[in-house]
């Protein structure tokens, strides 16, 4: 299980409520409680975890944790949006540092190695985020459908150029959410699907499927 990077993009500043008037303060002390949560909810889950263990893990007195967080289904939504701001980083990251006719192969398997990397964050995230209150549901979903809109955009931008088919904005739409359902079907079916493949051929053939089901529009 791997420590949670710091993301390019601050978190959750003003959609969670906070006491505490210093904005940095802020993304400093909820990063902390953020990395300790993680940890608790996929040693113990979700439920079974209690804000007094996430204090005490995090170094915080129970008073001080609410000053930064209201609830634990705040902070849940403060995990499902770093672990989605980790995985939309690290796409990014790919598309900017390759070469035009490399990054959409690139893109995929940038994306699923932070699949394989991030498995139990992942797994975890869509486990209990149901137990959110709908507003972060809400959010948790659009989060989700930033990451596909990488891969939409990414596709749009090749589209109908050089040799690339000319793709219409349903198969752009469908193509994308077949590469964001892949990457997270590594993590879900995991004990199954990682008893037969490795990461690697596991990328290659489902990017030869992918490729396929776009060339097969020309």
């Amino acid at each position: 299980m791997g420590k949670l990077k710091k993301s390019k993009t601050p978190i959750a500043d003003t959609e969670v409520p906070t006491q505490i008037k210093n904005p940095e303060l802020v993304r400093e002390r909820r990063r902390q409680i953020i990395d300790s949560t993680v940890k608790l909810f996929i040693e113990h889950g979700y439920h079974k975890t209690t804000t007094r263990m996430i204090a005490k893990a995090a170094n915080f007195s129970i008073g001080s944790l609410y000053e930064y967080i209201s609830s634990k289904e705040d902070l849940l939504y403060l995990v499902c949006k770093t672990i989605h701001e980790e995985v939309r980083d690290a796409v990014e990251n790919a598309l900017s540092n390759t070469d035009k006719e490399e990054r959409f192969a690139q893109v995929i398997r940038q994306y699923f190695y932070v699949c394989d990397k991030m498995g139990d964050h992942i797994l975890m995230m869509y486990q209990v985020t149901q137990f959110l209150p709908e507003k972060w549901q809400v959010m948790v979903l659009e989060n989700e459908l930033n990451i596909t809109d990488i891969f939409i955009n990414a596709l749009s931008s090749l589209s109908g150029k050089d040799n690339f088919p000319t793709l219409d904005d349903k198969i752009l739409n469908l193509v994308g959410h077949n590469i964001s359902v892949l990457g997270q079907m590594w993590a879900f079916r995991r004990w199954h699907v990682q008893r037969n493949f490795t990461i690697e051929e596991y990328i290659k053939i489902q990017t030869d499927f992918i490729l396929g089901l776009i060339f097969k529009q020309k």
